[in-house]
Parts: C-alpha cells; sequence; structure tokens
C-alpha cells in the first residue's frame, strides 16, 4: 500500500491539492455529548500531516445506523464541534449535506491547511448499496468533491474501523482517486499482523461482548495460534451450556450451543487452554439497581441472569495473563457501564497493563473494549495499542480479505498527478 510518507515524497507538499479522507468518526453519543472520543483523537496525526503539509482536507465519515436518510440524531455536527476543539487554531467547516450543494460549496472555498467535515455518509443510501453501480455514483460524487483525479485530487483511507466493509467512500473511491493508506490503518494492520503471523508467546486471546455468533469465526482461527482463550461476557453463558451448566435468564444463544461444543473440542486437540469463569455476579435484572450475588458457574438461579464475571475468575483471569507475552482483547467481561457489574473488566484491564508494563504487546480490539478501558479511567499508553474497530479487528485476526485494504494494495493506479 502507498502511504502518506510516499505521497509526500512524490509531491513535495499539497498547497492547492483537496485530498477527501474517509475516517472513523462513529462514536458514541449521549444525545449531542461524545461520550468517548478515542475514534476523533485517532485520526488526528493523519489530518494534521496532510494540513501541515498544505492540504485542503475534506473529511468524510459516518456515525450510527441511519436508513439511508437524514436522521438529526445521528449528525455529525457534535463531532464537528469536537473536531474544532482538538485542532484549535485550524479552521475546521462543516457541511449540512455529504455531496450536495452545502459540501460542493464548502470544498470549493477551502483554502491551504483547512479542514471540512461533511455530514454523516449514511444519509445517503448508496454508500452501503450493494449495487456496484449505486455506490459508484456516490464515490463519483465525492471524487468531485476533491476535484477527482483529472483536478489533482487525492484519497486517503483511514478509517479502519470500516475496512471490512465494501462501500463507496472505503472501496469504490479509491478506484476513482489516486490514493494512500493514512498513518492509523496502517498502525493497524501493523499491529494486527503480528498477532496472526509472529506473536510472542505465551499469548493469550480475552473474549467477551455479548453473541459468541459474531465471534465463532475469529475463535476457529485464533484456535490455531494463541495459547490461551479466556472467555467472559454475555457469550461465556453458551459455552456454559455447551458444558451442561444451566444459566437461569443469561444471554444465551441455545442455536449455538453445538458450535461451542466443537470450538472446546478443537481447542483441547490443539492444546489451547480454555479458560470459563467459575462465578459470576448474576442479577434480578438489566439494572445497576437490581439486586445481585455472586454465584458458583454452576448454582445460578433460574430467575437471575450473569452480568459480570465474579472476583474469583477476575483473580484466574488475571493469573492466567500473568506470563503471557502477546494478549489480544476483544469485549468486556460484564455491563461495565453499570458500576455493580465492571469489576471484571477492570481486573482484565489491569492485568493488560501490567503485561504491557513487562515488555509485552498488548492489544485492545476496538469497539465497547476500547470504550470501557478509557471510562474506566485506564491510561492509554498503558496499553501496546487500542485499535478503533472491533469488526475489522476480528475479521482481520479471522483471515478474511478486507475490501478497504485489498482496493489499496492493487497495482498503483491511477496514477498520483504531477504537482501543478
Amino acid at each position: 500500500m502507498r502511504t502518506i510518507d510516499d505521497l509526500l515524497a512524490a509531491q513535495g507538499d499539497l498547497r492547492g491539492r483537496r485530498v477527501l479522507v474517509r475516517s472513523d468518526l462513529n462514536v458514541p453519543l449521549d444525545g449531542a455529548r461524545i461520550t468517548d472520543d478515542g475514534r476523533v483523537r485517532a485520526s488526528l496525526p493523519t489530518w494534521q500531516r496532510l494540513l501541515d503539509a498544505g492540504a485542503r482536507v475534506v473529511v468524510c465519515a459516518h456515525l450510527g445506523r441511519p436508513r439511508g436518510a437524514p436522521e438529526e440524531r445521528y449528525s455529525l455536527r457534535p463531532v464537528h464541534a469536537r473536531i474544532a476543539e482538538l485542532l484549535a487554531g485550524t479552521t475546521a467547516r462543516f457541511a449540512e449535506d455529504t455531496v450536495g450543494p452545502s459540501a460542493r460549496a464548502a470544498a470549493q472555498a477551502l483554502g491551504d491547511g483547512e479542514l471540512l467535515l461533511v455530514e454523516n455518509l449514511r444519509f445517503d443510501a448508496r454508500e452501503t448499496s450493494e449495487d456496484d453501480a449505486e455506490r459508484g455514483a456516490l464515490a463519483d460524487e465525492l471524487a468531485a468533491l476533491v476535484g477527482g483525479a483529472d483536478g489533482g485530487g487525492l484519497y486517503v483511507s483511514d478509517g479502519f474501523g470500516v475496512v471490512h466493509r465494501k462501500q463507496a467512500s472505503v472501496y469504490d473511491v479509491a478506484q476513482r482517486l489516486p490514493h494512500a493508506a493514512g498513518d492509523l490503518v496502517l498502525a493497524e494492520t501493523r499491529v494486527l499482523r503480528r498477532l496472526v503471523e509472529d506473536p510472542q508467546r505465551p499469548y493469550a486471546v480475552v473474549l467477551g461482548g455479548a453473541k459468541v455468533s459474531d465471534k465463532l469465526g475469529v475463535i476457529e482461527n485464533l484456535l490455531r495460534t494463541c495459547d490461551r482463550l479466556l472467555v467472559g461476557g454475555g457469550m461465556v453463558f453458551t459455552f456454559l451450556a455447551a458444558q451442561g451448566h444451566e444459566v437461569g435468564r443469561s444471554l444465551l444463544e441455545a442455536d449455538q450451543v453445538e458450535a461451542v461444543r466443537r470450538s472446546l473440542d478443537a481447542a483441547a486437540e490443539r492444546g489451547v487452554e480454555v479458560v470459563l469463569p467459575v462465578d459470576v455476579v448474576a442479577a434480578t435484572a438489566f439494572s445497576a439497581d437490581a439486586d445481585h450475588e455472586v454465584v458458583g458457574v454452576e448454582a445460578i438461579p433460574a430467575d437471575r441472569m450473569g452480568l459480570d464475571i465474579g472476583p474469583r475468575s477476575a483473580t484466574l483471569f488475571a493469573q492466567r495473563l500473568a506470563d503471557a507475552r502477546t494478549v489480544f482483547w476483544n469485549g468486556p467481561m460484564g455491563a461495565f457501564e453499570m458500576a455493580p457489574y465492571a469489576e471484571g473488566t477492570r481486573a482484565v484491564a489491569q492485568a493488560l497493563t501490567e503485561v504491557t508494563a513487562r515488555g509485552g504487546l498488548t492489544v485492545v480490539g476496538g469497539g465497547d473494549s476500547a470504550a470501557a478501558v478509557r471510562g474506566l479511567g485506564f491510561a492509554e499508553d498503558a496499553f501496546g495499542h487500542i485499535s478503533t474497530g472491533g469488526g475489522a479487528s476480528l475479521e482481520l485476526l479471522e483471515g478474511e480479505a478486507l475490501p478497504g485494504l485489498t482496493v489499496l494494495e492493487r497495482p498503483r493506479s491511477p496514477r498520483w498527478p504531477a504537482r501543478p
């Protein structure tokens, strides 16, 4: 993949050039308040390098899952406000549409070293269309915002969290403009590929989150490379059911129990240690105020649901991470947003910081895990790498070809234009 370093070496500076940057700004919101700005801050270095080189930067991104039309609750206006704060001293404009009159006028008005954020890409149904022609039409309009290939426009792909999607702004526009991978995409792929190709051992994987069905593919692939698999979160109850335990009203994917049994058998055959909780925090309802108690996994009451791993499990997990040289973690151990069910996630995060301090590589695999470590007060530099892409991270580790990366790895066409 061509990089920003390659781009700057070829072009010298980017004064007078418009650059379309696909970023991942899908941040969690509480009304109009951003509750975790990690993805915005992770995008800053790429924008800043381009701005420092004099580029006129047009940023496109999505937020949430609108149904192909504008929805106020998914507007990128709060994100723009945060960008303006973080880029204090730099002109940061906002377009009220994606490729319409507001976006076209604002892109034309950009000066050197200025930035424009256009409105939510998914307000346009063509962004996620499965029809190549529909996506291509939107890609043409996005490319036109920066003048198209003939007008010196360039494209930088820096939204790692969406590179597993074949979408207009991720895949199709890269076929229309001279392109490069942004610094965030490069950092993410380099770290995650180390986990697949050359992990230092012992190599432990910690998986949590709600659904085991979302992670069976990556579990199958990781069982070929890891030494230990630690499982928590809502998905663990399908594992416990596969071992014959009753799980009460806990989250259970009954149709996945047999698949989980096969995974456990495969782990045993390959000598991979699977570590499951020995106790859980079981509550009468999904609420911070609900009555809750710690029970053994063999004694979950029929009228309660497990919402976190228990204290003995937290100690066990920390012990099984103590000698690890590489750890990949994706998914919280419980409903960490509610204080009574946050301690399992806190214990895993603390264990990872200690692995990092000993010189090991720790990778927090995006999504809720990244939000959890920040929300629980851990410093980002206490971990080796905090990914911005939950689904993309998992698919890369699963061995899938990611459309947003393969399109960047193709032969170098279209060519970068000469400096004007």
